[in-house]
């Protein structure tokens, strides 16, 4: 078979059943949801699907009032879909990388960017920081995940994990922050000497400091997801 042929590019590329369950990683930044009932989504990550599957955005007043004035402040950033179903649904997000996790009785904060799905198992709220609303156009939020389940999230390139433990705190920059352990709670602090060292914009003095024990999942890049739309 030539190396270049329609049918050897078919073959190196042709979706395959790897019985890995509920989640699959087609390829690192394709995620197979092998659907029998419902899944949650970032909404517009779907890219194919095959079935008989519905798609509902997920309604303002789903998770209670409280909920509602957040998504209304956050803005689109958290927007998250159901689709309901049978069959097989693709899922990708800007081509950024899938990380698979099973939480087992577990919590995990994640970016309220960088949630690409998870199981109805899991339990999910939208959490507004707003310490940094006022420092951040469009404030910070992020989306804690508890439960048991699977969960996907999605990283720019490859993922670094950074232990916390008890007097050796970590300082992120909340742009490259994908997500940290339920126990954890940030603070936010300024460093205006870092600012003006590298001569960036405001965002770049704000940091995120981790105290205690538990994990911080960083990313090679800064999503500046958070600016307000004009």
């Amino acid at each position: 078979m030539n190396k270049y042929s329609i049918a050897e590019f078919i073959k190196n590329t042709e979706q395959e059943d790897k019985g890995e369950g509920f989640f699959e990683l087609e390829t690192p930044r394709l995620l197979e949801v092998n659907l029998d009932g419902l899944v949650w989504a970032k909404a517009g990550s779907m890219v194919a699907y095959h079935g008989k599957i519905k798609f509902e955005r997920e309604g303002i007043l789903e998770h209670g009032i409280g909920t509602m004035f957040k998504k209304a402040f956050t803005g689109e950033g958290a927007s998250l879909m159901k689709a309901n179903g049978q069959g097989k649904l693709y899922l990708a997000d800007s081509g950024k990388k899938i990380i698979i996790l099973h939480l087992q009785n577990e919590a995990i904060y994640v970016n309220g960017n960088d949630l690409l799905a998870f199981e109805p198992s899991i339990k999910h709220q939208i959490k507004l920081m707003r310490k940094v609303a006022g420092m951040m156009a469009g404030g910070l939020f992020n989306i804690r995940c508890e439960g048991t389940g699977m969960i996907a999230i999605t990283s720019h390139y490859e993922p670094l994990t950074l232990r916390v433990t008890p007097g050796n705190p970590v300082v992120t920059d909340p742009n490259a922050t994908v997500a940290w352990s339920g126990n954890l709670q940030p603070e936010f602090q300024t460093d205006v000497t870092l600012k003006t060292f590298f001569g960036r914009g405001s965002g770049e003095s704000i940091q995120m400091r981790f105290e205690g024990d538990g994990f911080v999942i960083v990313q090679p890049y800064e999503e500046v997801y958070m600016q307000a739309q004009s």
